[in-house]
């Protein structure tokens, strides 16, 4: 699953936006959303789009028709995240949509880990993260990452804390997008 907002300015990398503008963020994070569609697209998974907001990112032509889409739904990221690995049947990984360097690789590693763990993060260099997997989506407490300080570099040990009686995994780290200086 991809976490994906319909691409209008204002509603998406506004932290990017405050460094290049609001339309150019707006432009880098479609194209970066459909690059990386093309890059993990692969028979071994099924790529879902959680979308946002929910009634125009179902229906928003911004990506392609072909993938399925599924609604993100209210709270924070966490709330959302948990949400649409809950209706997930079987291992399910979400990968942020701002990580220009993620590959088909990537995401294999991510379900390999699970073979073994019930819980993966991909950790991001900046202390977040680009990936979290799980065995069972089902399984995810609906308010498993309650008080997790998004958007800083606490979000993956705050996440990880989360998990503490679960066999977790970290696979590799990669960079996001957050903000002008990271772009490639």
């Amino acid at each position: 699953m991809i976490m994906v907002k319909v691409p209008r300015p204002g509603r998406v990398k506004t932290r990017l936006a405050r460094d290049i503008g609001m339309v150019p963020a707006t432009w880098w994070f479609r194209h970066q959303v459909r690059r990386l569609l093309r890059r993990i697209e692969d028979p071994r998974w099924d790529v879902v789009l959680a979308v946002a907001p929910d009634i125009e990112g179902i229906t928003s032509r911004s990506w392609p028709m072909r993938f399925a889409r599924w609604p993100q739904g209210r709270g924070d990221l966490g709330d959302r995240m948990v949400r649409v690995m809950r209706f997930a049947i079987g291992p399910v990984c979400v990968i942020g949509a701002d990580v220009p360097g993620i590959t088909r690789s990537h995401i294999a590693e991510g379900f390999a880990a699970l073979g073994n763990h019930d819980v993966v993060f991909g950790p991001a260099a900046d202390g977040g993260y680009w990936l979290i997997g799980a065995k069972l989506g089902s399984v995810l407490h609906p308010r498993a990452l309650d008080g997790v300080r998004w958007s800083s570099e606490h979000a993956l040990a705050d996440s990880r804390a989360a998990f503490v009686r679960k066999r977790v995994a970290l696979i590799r780290t990669l960079a996001d997008v957050d903000t002008g200086d990271d772009l490639p």
